[in-house]
């Protein structure tokens, strides 16, 4: 089967079981920046040097995988969705957030005041990643807002992994070499 289709030559495109919808929708918005988050922070882990955080970020990215699932399937559709044997965002996801946040931290890296990206390639890449998760979770929220959001976890996911991404970036700056 080729990637080209056709289907959604006329502005429509599908969500999961066959639900067609315009390619401005808000879930497809929603789940689209955080497509754009996975391959922003793909560039982080492909510039990162250091094992740790490639190695991080590859688990972020299987979990956002879950979480676009997640939000390609419409609320009605939800328990066939999980029927069929596919995860949703959990609270454990978000704690497995909050601990490297709880190991960065550890290690005094300064979470007060502005940061000025792009003191290397990987802190810039992380920069961006962040500020793309936060733009996710605005469009996450308006799912929230317009009844279409079931599992609120994911907001909590979101919001923990910007934090993480700006710790992230800013030990890549300061830890020594």
């Amino acid at each position: 089967m080729s990637i080209v289709t056709k289907r959604g030559d006329r502005g429509t495109t599908g969500l999961m079981y066959n639900r067609r919808v315009s390619k401005c929708h808000p879930r497809v918005e929603a789940y689209g920046v955080v497509d754009e988050l996975n391959a922003a922070i793909g560039v982080a882990r492909a510039t990162a040097g250091d094992d740790y955080i490639r190695e991080r970020l590859k688990a972020i990215q299987e979990d956002l995988v879950v979480l676009m699932g997640e939000l390609a399937t419409v609320v009605d559709d939800l328990p066939r969705y999980t029927r069929d044997g596919h995860r949703l965002v959990t609270a454990d996801m978000t704690t497995k957030l909050e601990g490297l946040v709880g190991e960065i931290e550890a290690a005094n890296v300064s979470s007060k005041g502005w940061a000025l990206p792009g003191a290397n390639a990987v802190s810039a890449a992380l920069d961006v990643s962040r500020t793309v998760c936060r733009r996710a979770e605005r469009r996450v929220c308006s799912l929230q807002e317009a009844s279409q959001l079931q599992n609120t976890e994911i907001l909590v996911y979101l919001n923990r992994l910007s934090d993480l991404l700006w710790l992230f970036a800013r030990w890549v700056e300061t830890k020594p070499a």
